[in-house]
């Protein structure tokens, strides 16, 4: 039985695409039609991925031989490369979340992507949005994109995947393409899209160039070819190459740093961390997608995935383990201190994801890849959670205003009403009480509340791990992360959802729709519960079934990939330092937001206690201004220098040539036609003339001269005879 659920993996990533296609090429005009297939093919991708998922956790004796299926593709000398699927510990996993946080968001979906038909009744007398079938097109692919890569049993399909996304994160971001705003230092959607395609393309060439290294020394790319063959592992770590700057290195870092920046392009991580909060100018599923389910997860997947090649890059020449935590704990550190200055209720999520991914990155440099799945696997649920919760903030927000606008109740500002601005809010867990109260589930999550959220046990697993491995600076680096987590996220809640309006659109924004509440409640159960499976074992209380179980799953995965998972045991002092810090961000946000909420126009008691360090913070550390300072204007210079050196100089030498060619035809056809085809057509009249003149004097209509003329013709004939 578990042999035909197997065979049924190749399957997932197939209804979602067949729903893309079906949609533009024949549901388009019917927009309902389109939402209903998109929802049905993913619906099905869900049943097929849990069903694989769940046959894999019964069966845990199929670890030690991971299934696989794959086909002959592409022949290349004496090579034969395959494609095909595989399911293992992880890939189980990462399936069992997908496929259900994907659902979740595209039934949130056909709710979000609806309008007042007021707005625009040129556009929206359905009341839908005006592409509506070609978000429900774009996210179908972008799902295939996100199935395809966890069930890809080798490197190159995982990259078409993985390149899949970035084309459907450009299409998503840039939706509302034509979007501007009075602010033109703002981004727009349109540039937001570029700005993402571009920096994650830095990413992508350097993963492609690790991806090339690795099958020029294996000859493969396959998965379990790579990790199963432990001498190549430990040639790839002791064979070494000479690099400018760098000395002499192992091939196993080379290769490992090199697939490393692909994941800090996708999961946007210092320095290539610029793109992600730019990306919420797209729809706010769009930014679920990106944030929990897909793309920023498919980076941590990656390394995940090739830890074993990391795990021997570590024991090489240089190893790179120590870069990829040194990033992972700055990113997490640095991102957090950016989000506790940010007003817009999706950004402070951005920089929110931003850092927790720094956690597990963090965790997979210190070795603890299985803490680090998990993380994962439990960020998404509440991490997807808190997105469609800040889109359904928004999207009451918006209603609000349109309702107290038809009611003469405009709010009194001067310029643009931003909806996604917190200091725009407050009171809202009244006006809408499931959006609210879901929202404060998925909070405690990030902040890591003790005991009771899946967030504190997935947390708390990578903290142990940094103290009893002795890596100090990372704890300590992600402990003051985590306080400032429980700071701003509550600082968010509190501006949100508590106090009084300070808006009329705060004041009249409805409860959502049923399509929209009821994919928060199913999340918020998975947030709140999901950690469980992290509990440890000798954890007083609990009886850790279910960790007891993922762990010893992960620890076959281990032994079947030479990865040691060795079992953290239970210690007071790391768990007591981060309940410590979670509860005090928490205790600090309510003493600034919560026990006084701010009144309408009231500023950020932040700005004044900070200063110039929170002005510092809001610019986000000057980043986006000091990468325009350095690329995006040598680049504008350069191509404004080329532009005028095409026109200055390219474009003058193509107009001489131009000219010289149109001169030289000239003569050339005027010579050719004057004193060939010319002198060539009249020698040929002039000799037909001569030759009638010549011929025209033997022509004298006398009969004499003509028998003359026969009678000489005999003679001479004649006289030939005897010469003959």
């Amino acid at each position: 039985m578990s042999d035909v659920i197997f065979n049924l993996t190749w399957l997932i990533p197939l209804p979602t695409a067949l729903a893309f296609f079906a949609i533009i090429l024949f549901a388009n005009p019917k927009k309902r039609l389109s939402s209903n297939i998109a929802i049905g093919a993913v619906v099905i991708a869900w049943i097929l991925s849990w069903a694989v998922a769940i046959t894999f956790f019964v069966n845990p004796e199929l670890t030690e031989h991971p299934f696989a299926l794959h086909v002959p593709w592409l022949p290349m000398g004496g090579l034969t490369f395959h494609m095909g699927v595989a399911v293992d510990a992880v890939t189980a996993g990462m399936l069992f979340m997908v496929g259900f946080v994907l659902t979740m968001i595209f039934i949130y979906s056909s709710g979000y992507m609806t309008f007042p038909g007021h707005l625009d009744p040129s556009l929206n007398t359905d009341g839908l949005d005006p592409r509506y079938s070609r978000f429900f097109a774009y996210i179908s692919l972008f799902a295939t994109g996100m199935l395809g890569l966890v069930v890809a049993d080798n490197l190159l399909m995982l990259f078409i995947f993985w390149e899949l996304m970035g084309l459907c994160s450009y299409l998503l971001i840039g939706f509302w393409f034509e979007k501007s705003y009075p602010d033109p230092s703002q981004i727009t959607p349109k540039q937001a899209g570029l700005k993402a395609f571009l920096t994650t393309r830095v990413g992508d060439v350097l993963f492609m160039m690790g991806l090339i290294f690795l099958f020029i020394q294996a000859n493969t790319l396959n998965f379990q070819d790579i990790f199963g063959n432990t001498a190549f592992l430990e040639e790839l770590a002791t064979s070494t190459v000479n690099l400018p700057f760098f000395g002499s290195v192992s091939w196993a870092v080379l290769i490992s740093i090199l697939i490393f920046w692909g994941a800090i392009g996708k999961s946007a991580q210092f320095p290539l961390h610029v793109w992600l909060p730019d990306a919420m100018e797209g729809p706010t599923p769009v930014s679920a997608l990106i944030h929990a389910a897909t793309m920023v997860s498919a980076g941590v997947y990656l390394i995940v995935r090739m830890s074993p090649v990391f795990v021997a890059a570590s024991e090489g020449v240089n190893g790179a383990m120590t870069f990829v935590a040194f990033i992972g704990a700055f990113t997490a550190l640095f991102a957090a201190t950016i989000a506790v200055a940010q007003k817009d209720i999706k950004r402070v999520l951005a920089y929110s994801t931003i850092s927790q991914l720094g956690y597990m990155f963090a965790a997979l440099g210190i070795g603890a890849w299985v803490a680090a799945i998990i993380h994962l696997l439990i960020h998404a649920f509440f991490k997807a959670l808190l997105f469609l919760g800040s889109g359904s903030v928004i999207h009451g927000v918006e209603h609000g205003r349109h309702h107290a606008h038809e009611h003469g109740h405009d709010d009194e500002h001067e310029g643009y009403f931003d909806p996604q601005d917190m200091f725009n809010m407050g009171g809202l867990l009244k006006r809408m009480p499931i959006t609210g109260w879901t929202f404060i589930v998925g909070a405690a999550s990030l902040s890591a509340v003790p005991i009771i959220t899946a967030g504190f046990w997935s947390k708390d697993e990578i903290l142990a791990h940094a103290w009893h491995g002795g890596h100090m600076a990372v704890f300590w680096t992600l402990a003051i992360a985590a306080f400032l987590t429980a700071f701003y996220t509550f600082r968010q809640v509190f501006l949100t959802f508590f106090g009084k309006p300070r808006t009329e659109a705060a004041a009249h924004a409805p409860e959502s729709v049923r399509a929209m509440t009821w994919p928060l409640i199913a999340l918020a159960v998975f947030a709140f519960a999901g950690g469980f499976v992290a509990v440890p074992k000798d954890f007083p209380g609990f009886g850790a079934i279910f960790s007891d179980y993922m762990l010893h799953l992960l620890e076959l995965q281990g032994e079947l990939y030479h990865l040691e998972v060795a079992p953290i045991p239970f210690s007071w002092t790391p768990a007591l330092i981060s309940m410590t810090l979670a509860l005090g961000g928490i205790a600090v946000a309510w003493l600034v937001y919560g026990r006084k909420p701010l009144a309408a126009g009231e500023a950020d008691p932040l700005r004044g206690w900070l200063g110039p360090v929170y002005t510092v913070l809001e610019h986000k550390y000057y980043f986006d201004e000091l990468y325009h300072f350095i690329v995006v204007r040598p680049a504008m210079w350069l191509a404004s220098f080329f532009a005028r050196f095409d026109r200055s100089v390219i474009d003058r030498i193509v107009n001489w040539v131009g000219a010289f060619g149109r001169w030289l035809a000239s003569t050339l056809r005027r010579w050719f036609d004057e004193y060939v085809i010319d002198g060539a057509v009249n020698g040929v009249g002039l000799v037909t003339t001569w030759t009638g003149a010549v011929v025209r004097l033997v022509q004298t209509g006398q009969v004499q001269n003509y028998l003359l003329i026969l009678l000489l013709s005999v003679v001479v004939l004649l006289l030939l005879l005897p010469l003959r």
